[in-house]
């Protein structure tokens, strides 16, 4: 029917004026997380389960360093593309679509090589990630051009995220040793000193659509680790203590979950919203482009302790095992502490001291059944939770409901 009505759509004439300004874009401007970013995010799912793999396959400091160096690049590239689709939407450009769905394409073979990128893959993955890199530059220059102190903003922090991408390249041509470590540490350097170097003027911020962009990666993060306890769980007898495991997992998840949605982001939501120009995008790189970043890893390492626990719930944790579950949940509570002290100046007190009690279990847990070290693990989160809701009742029903 409609394709009979060529001047008009959904009933309604189309002027000549809805032609001239249907792809203007105002930078900065505030709009919702659009199905395109979400559908871009469904890779870094996948990337994020193939570090989880890197690292139970290599449970080793060499290869615990080499899952946070492939997550590091992971998570920067996706950085990079929640600033990019900040400033302007995306959705109604057909070029911006292409590229963004290209990008995606380049995206999956970035998570398929991530388990070998030190080895077979490594050129594999250093070549795909130069492609994302390079189409994110391109795209951002392409759709902030009639900004121009946005666009100034990109074209100043170019060179730093395409010398990063071309380091790892070549690393990957390198034959495994010093020489391919020593390329990998200097790009992600790099690459995350461009910002602080670049500095922030010029960025245009959307405050509720950054914010609710990054608090759609964590539960992106916390998606992941479920996926990571079901795989655990697979082809396991489903004995009381397994079925007891993947329950104490849940409840973790659910804890970490309600330890940042519960009032944490609503709180820093409007805390962004607050500030304005250039202390807005040094709010937003600091507290979200690189604090989270410790969130993200902290809940992939929580993933691996959990994937692990289920290979054998009656037999202790290996070490590195232990250091990943308590570490995990040890560094995502550190990263609230920096959050807040980023953003506020003080510090949250009690996920401070739940950290360093979470560190100090660590010798304890290694010396009981996993399902034992897992159940001490849960008690001290949903310990922490029921804490923070019963003592700043007041403090949390007035940030949530505004009374």
């Amino acid at each position: 029917m409609l394709a009979r009505l060529p001047g008009s759509w959904h009933g309604r004439p189309v002027s000549e004026a809805d032609g001239k300004h249907r792809h203007e874009r105002e930078i900065g401007a505030a709009h919702a997380v659009s199905p395109l970013e979400l559908f871009f995010d469904l890779v870094f799912v996948f990337a994020l389960t193939q570090v989880t793999t890197l690292l139970a396959d290599d449970l080793t400091w060499v290869g615990m360093l080499r899952g946070f160096a492939v997550l590091a690049a992971v998570w920067w590239a996706w950085v990079a593309f929640a600033w990019l689709t900040n400033s302007i939407t995306i959705d109604d450009d057909l070029v911006s679509r292409l590229v963004v769905l290209l990008a995606m394409g380049a995206m999956l073979v970035v998570g398929l090589a991530a388990p070998g990128a030190f080895g077979d893959t490594a050129i594999v993955f250093g070549v795909a990630y130069f492609v994302v890199r390079a189409l994110h530059v391109l795209l951002y220059l392409y759709t902030t051009r009639g900004d121009r102190d946005v666009f100034r903003a990109v074209a100043r922090l170019a060179p730093g995220m395409m010398i990063g991408a071309t380091l790892i390249v070549i690393a990957g041509f390198l034959p495994p040793g010093p020489a391919r470590v020593a390329l990998w540490a200097l790009a992600l350097i790099v690459d995350f000193t461009s910002p602080l170097v670049s500095g922030t003027a010029g960025w245009k911020v959307d405050a509720s659509h950054f914010t609710e962009r990054h608090g759609l990666i964590i539960i992106i993060a916390l998606g992941e680790s479920l996926v990571a306890l079901g795989i655990g769980a697979t082809g396991a007898d489903f004995t009381p203590g397994i079925v007891a495991a993947i329950a104490l997992g849940v409840a973790v998840i659910c804890g970490l979950w309600w330890l940042y949605f519960d009032i944490v982001s609503l709180a820093a939501e409007r805390m962004l919203e607050s500030v304005t120009g250039a202390a807005r995008a040094a709010m937003a790189r600091d507290s979200y482009s690189y604090i989270h970043f410790f969130m993200v890893w902290g809940i992939v390492l929580v993933a691996l302790g959990l994937k692990k626990t289920l290979l054998d719930v009656d037999a202790p944790l290996k070490t590195l095992a232990v250091i990943a579950l308590f570490g995990g949940l040890a560094m995502y509570l550190l990263a609230h502490v920096a959050f807040r002290l980023r953003n506020t100046g003080t510090i949250n007190t009690q996920r401070l001291v739940t950290a360093v009690l979470l560190l100090a279990l660590i010798p304890v847990a290694m010396a009981v059944p996993a399902l034992v070290a897992l159940s001490i693990a849960t008690a001290v989160i949903v310990l922490l939770v029921v804490y923070e809701t019963v003592r700043f009742r007041d403090v949390r029903h007035r940030i949530r409901f505004g009374e």
